[in-house]
């Protein structure tokens, strides 16, 4: 099985809803890094288990929709906490759709809100 990782980092804003989390319960802002995580036991043609140009650009148009931004506004956190463990899951989902790789077999979103602690969500192809 190969496994291809790229990285990324950005800073958003959020504030936690549904209870008592202190300061977490006001807007802050988190540095976040966002490691994706590609599998697949196939390489193409090229020796390339997918074209890395292709997914730099997916990966900096998903974060770069979340940077700088409140998550809370956006439509796709509406009724949710903005906790890292739904982040994890909305951005595994949007990059598994957007990646178009036959030989892809699997898509792991490891997403850091500051450097101890992390949430992971993984998508089966």
């Amino acid at each position: 099985m190969y496994t291809l990782g790229v990285r990324r980092s950005f800073i958003a804003r959020h504030f936690l809803i549904g209870g008592d989390w202190g300061k977490e319960n006001f807007p802050n802002s988190h540095h976040y890094v966002l490691e994706l995580r590609l599998d697949g036991s196939e390489l193409d043609q090229h020796g390339y288990l997918v074209d890395i140009v292709d997914v730099e650009k997916h990966l900096d148009d998903v974060v770069n929709y979340y940077s700088e931004q409140m998550l809370n506004d956006k439509p796709e956190f509406a009724g949710l906490n903005p906790s890292i463990e739904h982040f994890s899951r909305i951005l595994c989902v949007t990059l598994n759709e957007r990646i178009k790789a036959v030989n892809i077999t699997a898509v792991k979103v490891v997403l850091w809100e500051h450097e101890s602690a992390w949430a992971a969500f993984n998508v089966q192809r």
